[in-house]
């Protein structure tokens, strides 16, 4: 019999050395707002037809990568053609008018050396040879301009990119100016709306949760832009290795927006009974059990701890070993 009494009061000095005390004090903790987040090109240029016509040709679809100055379409307006060869036959009457001007004044000048014709006709057929000369530099910079606007049906990329759209197709009629394709340049970036409410919690610089298909990824807040839109805040997120397999693609973000003031328990110091959590602390009149409502669990220091929502105040004191049971939450 004492050699059983000896090992029990061993045992029970061994766990009463073993347990512990922790005083609970606030700790600052990070508050997170969960919002969706839409990967954007950083550059949305649209290739624009310079001419009205009918789309002869399109080298491009969705999803090409293109350079800049690369012919991507070609647009044809048949009524060019026929406004060329128009000027091209006002050209030839007015080479010929020119042909005879020319004659007339070369005569004058013979007979202005006989006597036979004054001087001031002779300066009349000299303005004439000039008027029909100013014509025909004139119809001629018209034919330029015409070949100039042949020349612009050829629609290049405006920018380095991807083309995220193609509005119109092959034998399509457009006007000017329209875009024939969207090219998305420049790289990519995950832009946020957040409510305008966290808008004075918003830092420059700071870090940002995501998650993605291959798990939590962290980004930084590059840029806050001063314009609210719709009750939102918009900002940039710059991510290393950021998918840009499709753009417009949503991400949830956690976005810092405040802090607040959490008690955390070692997970070991919370026990499960009949559904409910209780943690072991210590009074002046020992030690009791109270119940708690816990929340989720988080590696502080590399340490598994768990924060307590209710049951537990600043200055208590928890008992942190030689507790029995583990927390099912």
């Amino acid at each position: 019999m004492r050699p059983i009494l000896i090992a029990l009061a061993t045992l029970i000095s061994a766990t009463t050395a073993r347990a512990e005390t922790l005083e609970m004090k606030n700790r600052t903790v990070t508050e997170w707002k969960a919002v969706y987040g839409r990967v954007e090109a950083r550059d949305m240029v649209p290739a624009r037809a310079r001419i009205g016509g009918v789309v002869v040709e399109l080298l491009v679809s969705e999803g090409d990568e293109v350079k800049s100055g690369q012919k991507i379409a070609t647009v044809r307006d048949d009524k060019l053609a026929f406004q060329i060869a128009a000027i091209d036959a006002q050209l030839q009457a007015l080479s010929s008018q020119l042909e005879t001007a020319e004659a007339d004044l070369k005569r004058g000048n013979d007979l202005v050396g006989k006597g036979v014709m004054t001087r001031q006709r002779v300066d009349q057929l000299q303005t004439q040879v000039d008027v029909v000369r100013g014509q025909m530099a004139a119809t001629q910079a018209q034919r330029a301009v015409v070949v100039q606007q042949g020349t612009e049906g050829e629609v290049l990329a405006p920018a380095d990119g991807r083309v995220l759209k193609v509005p119109v197709t092959r034998g399509a009629v457009i006007m000017g100016g329209e875009p024939v394709a969207t090219i998305g340049g420049g790289g990519v970036y995950l832009r946020l709306a957040i409510p305008e409410r966290h808008a004075a919690s918003l830092r420059q610089e700071a870090s940002i949760r995501i998650s993605g298909a291959s798990g939590t990824e962290t980004g930084r807040l590059a840029k806050i832009y001063p314009q609210i839109e719709n009750g939102r805040v918009i900002a940039d997120v710059e991510v290393d290795g950021l998918d840009t397999s499709y753009v417009d693609a949503r991400l949830l973000v956690e976005v810092p927006v405040g802090e607040r003031k959490a008690l955390f328990v070692p997970r070991s110091a919370v026990s499960s009974r009949s559904g409910l959590d209780f943690v072991k602390i210590e009074t002046d009149a020992g030690e009791s059990e109270r119940v708690v409502i816990i929340g989720e669990p988080a590696q502080i220091e590399g340490i598994e701890e768990i924060e307590v929502l209710s049951g537990l105040n600043p200055g208590d004191k928890v008992v942190t070993e030689g507790v029995a049971g583990v927390a099912t939450k």
